[in-house]
């Protein structure tokens, strides 16, 4: 099967949720708040977020910390959750990347492995902004 590239806004699959890492999981794991951040040196975040669009959860895998390669799991929320805050009416108005936050855990159910990465001009200036984002200090994350 050929790789399936990311489009922006685009649901990856009707009802179907998916969370972006370089941790290696497995099916039945649980995906909980408290890690730290990806964007702010030492703040734990009080929330796990996921997406319905395949390009946000390609994001998260691949500006996740950690060694590894980034992986894209499918999750299914375990309780109550909410449109992304920080995404939502800040960047893109009306949750076009269908991005959400739970303070309940995230269970895998499943791998997307047929994804593409973005082009590496894009993953090298989305990886710039957050460097420059880490180093003016903390920032306007709401969690």
């Amino acid at each position: 099967m050929a790789p399936r590239p990311s489009v922006p806004f685009e649901i990856y699959e009707e009802g179907v949720y998916l969370h972006g890492t370089k941790a290696d999981l497995a099916v039945g794991d649980l995906l909980v708040p408290g890690r730290e951040s990806n964007f702010e040196r030492g703040r734990v975040m009080n929330y796990i977020y996921f997406t319905a669009t395949l390009d946000a959860a390609t994001w998260g895998a691949e500006l996740a910390q950690g060694e590894g390669r980034g992986r894209i799991y499918v999750v299914e929320p375990t309780g109550e959750f909410e449109d992304d805050p920080n995404v939502t009416d800040k960047k893109f108005p009306g949750n076009p990347t269908q991005s959400f936050r739970s303070l309940e855990p995230l269970r895998v159910v499943g791998e997307v492995t047929d994804w593409l990465g973005h082009a590496p001009e894009a993953l090298e200036s989305m990886r710039a902004g957050a460097a420059e984002a880490l180093r003016r200090g903390p920032t306007a994350i709401e969690d």
